[in-house]
């Protein structure tokens, strides 16, 4: 989102994180801005049963963790690398600085805070209201708009597992889901891959 001659200008540095690293904790002051490199990041909270829900997740040239930082609030998740991943890391007040500095980089990061608030809305409506087959077709339409991929066949990135965390479902349900979207031909299984 911010282009590294920006970052570089602002003081910010590379960081690399190995799959399944802890990049912060629910509870941690927010104190820098991250944007992804390359790799991905999830953003999770844990029941008092140890019951994982994916609030989001985050793709290389995205930016994650931004509201608690904006607004001066802790951590209301963990983030993890999902795999190797290497991030740009930013002061707060050297964030601050840039934002201030570039009036299109602070519009930019309104527009992604407003489709991550239409995210959490649709999301929190389809946990609510919708059938399990509904909730995983959404997501996958979801994942597959945000990724760009109009035409041809896309891949949906997430286990099966990834999938439950993020719709509020067991595992086992998804399987089942996504079994029957197969069998109305909405998705294909390839190698144990979701096609669509």
């Amino acid at each position: 989102m911010i282009p590294e001659i920006i970052l570089r200008q602002y003081e910010a540095f590379r960081i690399s994180f190995r799959k399944d690293e802890m990049i912060f904790l629910e509870g941690e002051q927010a104190l820098h801005y991250f944007q992804l490199e390359t790799g991905a990041v999830k953003m999770i909270t844990r029941s008092d049963e140890g019951q994982e829900f994916i609030q989001g997740i985050s793709y290389s040239g995205e930016s994650f963790g931004e509201p608690p930082l904006l607004c001066n609030f802790p951590y209301p998740s963990t983030a993890y690398a999902m795999v190797d991943t290497t991030i740009w890391k930013l002061r707060k007040e050297k964030f601050f600085d840039l934002i201030k500095d570039h009036f299109e980089i602070h519009l930019k990061l309104d527009q992604v805070l407003c489709e991550r608030l239409r995210y959490k809305s649709k999301i929190l409506t389809s946990i609510a209201f919708d059938d399990p087959e509904n909730r995983v077709w959404w997501l996958i339409n979801y994942l597959k708009n945000k990724s760009g991929h109009q035409n041809g066949k896309f891949v949906v990135p997430l286990t099966r597992q990834q999938i439950a965390d993020m719709v509020g479902m067991r595992v086992e349900t998804v399987i089942r889901t996504v079994r029957k979207l197969e069998e109305n031909a909405k998705v294909r299984l390839v190698n144990h891959k979701i096609l669509v």
